[in-house]
């Protein structure tokens, strides 16, 4: 993989963790994974336990095996790897950013505590720093997702002065759709080559023209047979970008199986089927619903 400083840029796979129909994580498929990004699709950078990887879905050994199976198939095919490591609780969250730095990741990504909430940016700061100790020499990234998070400090406030205080921070996933805070980011912040990596997918064209230098999703797995101006722009061979919706199905056959939970009508999230004693795992059709 690339050295840690080469600039996170262009399109960034936001992973799926591939399950048995038993809910064990299936890590046989990850080495097919990889090699369906880097040789169907044309995509070198991958976001792992996130959203999409249901990281918070899964135990903290289970994200542990997951980030090792990842480096560990990605090498010398992934140009960086990037690691969730946000959790509830500081000492976890710490663990999981070491636990990446020893296993040779090329960054680190953490999300805002949504329990007992920070309820102010110094606060905020305060624990991303904390998590960033742990791994002094990992690339540090601000996972932005106030949706579901419920932690509404602006991106933009939060930028002003975190170099000084967390010296590896190197950009943000913005993941919200409030793009007056995305351009207040990028313009307040150009001289200073941050990673503005965008990861709603149906507003990516509007955050492009405001400056996004990469984008994290989705979409990012399918390949669109037209190459159009802005898979040039990011300097990829195919172009990804889809309408949201668009069923990537290449890769749920590829994976079988999520673990994640929903009521139906969440559009932003996999979709399970909810009954009278509760929700049961989402199959790969299932799954498929309300793709975000």
């Amino acid at each position: 993989m690339a050295s840690p400083k080469k600039r996170l840029q262009g399109l960034v796979a936001a992973t799926i963790t591939p399950m048995t129909e038993h809910g064990e994580i299936n890590f046989s498929v990850i080495g097919q994974y990889v090699d369906y990004l880097v040789e169907e699709q044309g995509v070198k950078n991958i976001f792992v336990n996130g959203t999409t990887g249901e990281g918070l879905s899964l135990s903290i050994s289970e994200r542990r095996q997951v980030a090792e199976e990842w480096v560990t198939k990605g090498r010398n095919k992934l140009d960086q790897v990037v690691i969730h490591v946000g959790a509830l609780s500081l000492k976890e969250s710490q663990e999981l950013a070491k636990h990446a730095a020893e296993i040779g990741a090329d960054g680190i990504a953490v999300i805002a505590p949504f329990f007992l909430k920070p309820w102010n940016k110094d606060v905020l700061i305060d624990f991303l720093k904390e998590v960033a100790a742990a791994a002094p020499a990992q690339p540090f990234y601000y996972y932005h997702i106030p949706a579901l998070t419920g932690v509404e400090i602006r991106a933009e406030e939060l930028l002003d002065g975190i170099q000084e205080k967390i010296p590896s921070f190197q950009g943000l996933k913005f993941s919200d759709t409030n793009l007056l805070d995305f351009g207040q980011c990028v313009d307040q912040n150009r001289q200073r080559q941050l990673a503005f990596l965008f990861g709603v997918d149906e507003q990516l064209l509007s955050a492009l023209v405001m400056g996004a230098t990469g984008a994290v999703g989705r979409p990012t797995q399918i390949n669109h047979p037209t190459q159009t101006s802005v898979g040039k722009e990011l300097s990829l061979p195919r172009s990804p970008f889809l309408l949201t919706g668009v069923l990537y199905s290449e890769i749920y056959q590829l994976c079988g199986q999520t673990r994640f939970w929903s009521v139906p009508d969440q559009s932003h999230h996999d979709s399970g089927i909810w009954d009278s004693n509760g929700p049961t795992p989402a199959s790969t059709a299932e799954s498929l619903q309300g793709v975000y």
